[in-house]
């Protein structure tokens, strides 16, 4: 039997719950995959951070206490620390975590930090907008694709209005469904495309 994989889910204050929210529950159950996967959330301390819907999470362990190898992605949704200038620690551990072929997703907010940390500028990205990271400063406009998610090795980015698309990447960069499964994730998830319900359960 396979040993369970492990999702890091960061977590801190106005964290946008619904921008990560398909991927963590495809990524816990496994119900359309069949490959359920331990979901790890980790802040900068121990205290609880509560969310940009009013959940309070308790989290899991701190960011000084994990290891890049000991996981098998991490996942940075938007928040408002992002545009405030904030989240560097969590981009650093995101740096780390390519550094060592783990891969990371990134939504919204998240890309921003990313940016400022020059992760983006010599790899394909997306996000809200282009100009929203021009704002940045980063060096990385040349490889900005205007899509709703995009794959570049071992980062997955994506913009605020896209989750599910980020579900999909996400889930594709990992291996755990196949290109017909995953047209009907997102015609069931995006599209409320009735036909595509019995090949995702299929």
């Amino acid at each position: 039997m396979l040993s369970m994989r492990t999702a890091y889910v960061a977590v801190y204050d106005t964290l946008a719950d619904w921008e990560i929210g398909h991927l963590t529950v495809e990524l816990r159950t496994g119900r359309f995959t069949g490959q359920p996967w331990k979901v790890v959330t980790v802040a900068e301390s121990a205290e609880p951070v509560t969310t940009m819907g009013g959940l309070r999470i308790v989290p899991d362990m701190v960011l000084a206490e994990l290891e890049p190898e000991d996981g098998d992605l991490l996942v940075l949704a938007g928040s408002g620390q992002w545009d405030d200038g904030g989240g560097d620690a969590f981009a650093k551990m995101a740096q780390r975590f390519l550094d060592h072929g783990v891969p990371v997703a990134a939504i919204c907010g998240a890309t921003a930090g990313l940016a400022r940390a020059g992760i983006l500028d010599e790899r394909r990205h997306t996000s809200a907008a282009k100009e929203y990271l021009q704002a940045t400063g980063y060096q990385g406009s040349d490889n900005y694709v205007d899509e709703r998610a995009v794959v570049d090795g071992d980062l997955i980015t994506a913009g605020p209005d896209s989750p599910v698309q980020f579900a999909r990447a996400t889930l594709e960069r990992l291996g755990l469904a196949d290109e017909k499964k995953l047209d009907a994730y997102e015609g069931v998830f995006h599209r409320a495309d009735p036909a595509a319900y019995p090949v995702l359960v299929g």
